[in-house]
């Protein structure tokens, strides 16, 4: 949840944001702070370079994990979730990577070490995810970034 709250306070929207709210506030800083714009001195432009990164990174995360983004492939996190098992987990600060048996990677956000624990000690680490995560917290695609990448 950090990383989102950082994110959404870089851009300066709120939890309720939509994509044409996200796209805005994008566009708006990247004209403020487009390296192009800052050629008065090498710091300078190179302190834009690394906001115009950060802007970058925060949006695109942002739309990953927009209501909208997620209403869009639903049928396919679905179909992933319910069909295929999972074929490998990783936990790290809260967030819970889980790679499928199709190809699909997905990353769930705000995971409680406590359910992560539960996971591990199932009998079945599927179909307690199906029950408890899968629905239950904020989640993105992993597999379709390192595509598209």
């Amino acid at each position: 949840m950090k990383k989102i709250v950082e994110h959404r306070k870089l851009l300066g929207v709120n939890g309720t944001a939509e994509l044409q709210e996200l796209k805005t506030s994008y566009r708006s800083l990247m004209k403020t702070w487009h390296p192009d714009k800052f050629q008065e001195s090498e710091e300078a432009k190179l302190e834009a370079e690394e906001k115009s990164k950060q802007i970058i990174e925060a949006y695109h995360f942002l739309v990953s994990i927009a209501p909208e983004t997620r209403a869009q492939t639903l049928t396919e996190y679905n179909l992933t979730t319910t069909t295929a098992n999972m074929l490998d987990f990783e936990y790290r600060s809260q967030v819970l990577k889980v790679s499928f048996t199709d190809g699909s990677e997905y990353e769930y956000f705000d995971v409680p070490k406590a359910i992560y624990v539960k996971l591990i000690n199932s009998d079945s680490p599927g179909r307690f995810a199906r029950r408890h995560i899968f629905n239950n917290y904020v989640y993105r695609s992993v597999s379709k970034l390192v595509a598209s990448a």
